[in-house]
């Protein structure tokens, strides 16, 4: 038997705030209705539907506004992290979502680990093109370049040196 729920919040995956959308008892008794993001849905409360669905329309322009400016900032940005590997040339571990976050953040930008878009941790050196989804669906990318510690990219070798001509 499915709930009758009136979404407070928003809640990933499931709805926007003003929306009525049945659930399965438990997900409304165990999550929705004790973190206050749905309530049940009656005569009284769809008066509340109204007045939720336009402060939802207001505060995704706000959303989108925002999202939109910071897609253009990082928009094509190149991260380069640097990863331990084996003589062999294999990683040890991966590079997920939450290190792609973490560099962000030492380049002052700030995301949410769910918006960055990677099905598997990335697990092998070089060059990956990473989907970042922004709120309200404003997509954005960015180039990941993975190199081994201690690699010093070609424009900053030192040049070498010409034997002397005789």
């Amino acid at each position: 038997m499915q709930n009758q729920l009136l979404l407070i919040e928003d809640v990933e995956d499931l709805g926007r705030s003003g929306d009525l959308v049945s659930v399965k008892p438990g997900y409304s008794r165990n999550f929705l209705l004790p973190k206050k993001k749905a309530v049940v849905a009656d005569k009284y409360t769809l008066r509340l539907q109204e007045k939720l669905k336009s402060e939802r329309a207001k505060r995704a322009e706000l959303d989108r506004k925002e999202a939109e400016s910071q897609a253009k900032q990082i928009d094509g940005m190149v991260l380069t992290i640097e990863v331990k590997v084996d003589p062999d040339g294999n990683m040890y571990g991966s590079v997920a979502a939450v290190d792609i976050v973490r560099h962000l953040e030492n380049q002052g930008i700030k995301l949410e680990r769910r918006s960055v878009v990677l099905l598997h941790p990335i697990k092998a050196l070089g060059v990956h093109p990473v989907q970042i989804k922004l709120k309200e669906g404003v997509p954005a990318q960015i180039t990941l370049h993975i190199v081994s510690e201690g690699y010093v990219p070609p424009s900053q070798e030192e040049p070498e040196q010409a034997p002397p001509q005789e």
